[in-house]
């Protein structure tokens, strides 16, 4: 892949790669919190052969930056991170590809910049959203990293068997092994900062439901019918945006892209070729949840005779 030399807004320098066609569509791909910028192998081996395919490391994954300044972390920080990753690889306008926090950071730059989005892909997003167990989640993230500023190595197997991560382990051993390498190589301190100023202090997708409600740019939102934290979250979205189609993937929980790569691939690419074809649509109002119409429309009129 070709080195992106990036340099944020305020001097920290980002990894980022290309590879792919440099005359198709850019994607720009974001990860997770677990994840980094190798975490898309499968999917860059897929689409590299007819689009211009961009990966980065957020700040505090090496090989980017890992600044110790809690301020430097935050969502904003993160939407803008990624406007400066496309400026830097000269992209004006692309699809946003995104996996739990990169798939929160997806929907924030649909939100806040639909003129550099073609098209959105989430998966995963929502973690911590739901509001009767988000007090939790925020104690239970704030724990975690006070736990990780002063441990030498992030616990990587205890994290790979959680309730949502635990089906990909039951589906792909050397997969999850894999999984577990790449998040033992992060430095604790970078994901301390990750927890405690961006997953912890990012507002709730239900706090910004009119925002959301407003969202014109095509969005494909996935989500596995086992990761339990965003699942029902996802179904809300769908019901709330006219611009979301979802795709629930069965037996899976919250990597979806690692565990089914091959119907992620299937169905990123479905979605993709209609907004570049432009054949995708939003909902038809007549779709419109809560109306109800009988399967059998009667004329008011030749009813009466």
């Amino acid at each position: 892949m070709e080195r992106i030399p990036v340099v944020a807004d305020d001097g920290v320098a980002l990894h980022a790669a290309a590879c792919g066609r440099d005359d198709g569509p850019a994607l720009l791909f974001l990860h997770e919190f677990g994840g980094d910028h190798r975490s898309w192998d499968a999917q860059i081996a897929h689409f590299a052969r007819d689009y211009r395919c961009i990966v980065t490391a957020a700040r505090g994954y090496p090989p980017s930056d890992v600044p110790d300044d809690d301020a430097a972390y935050g969502q904003a920080r993160a939407n803008r991170d990624a406007l400066c990753v496309l400026d830097a690889a000269g992209v004006a306008r692309t699809h946003v590809i995104g996996l739990s926090m990169g798939g929160y950071t997806a929907l924030q730059l649909a939100l806040h910049h639909p003129e550099r989005c073609h098209g959105v892909i989430a998966a995963g997003a929502g973690s911590g959203a739901l509001r009767d167990t988000r007090d939790a989640y925020l104690a239970e993230t704030r724990a975690t990293a006070a736990q990780l500023e002063g441990a030498h190595r992030i616990a990587a197997e205890q994290i790979g068997r959680g309730g949502t991560r635990i089906q990909l382990f039951d589906k792909d051993p050397l997969g999850w092994a894999q999984f577990v390498a790449y998040l033992k190589e992060h430095p604790p301190r970078g994901a301390a900062r990750t927890l405690r100023q961006v997953q912890a202090l990012r507002p709730s997708l239900y706090d910004l439901e009119d925002g959301l409600r407003a969202v014109e740019v095509p969005l494909l939102l996935m989500v596995g019918d086992e990761d339990e934290p965003c699942l029902d979250v996802n179904l809300w979205l769908k019901r709330l945006m006219p611009s979301a189609q979802l795709a629930i993937l069965p037996g899976s929980g919250h990597a979806v892209s690692l565990e089914e790569p091959a119907l992620f691939n299937t169905l990123a690419s479905r979605f993709l070729t209609q907004v570049e074809r432009g054949t995708w649509r939003p909902r038809n109002p007549l779709a419109k949840v809560g109306t109800a119409t009988s399967l059998l429309q009667i004329d008011p009129e030749a009813a009466a005779t």
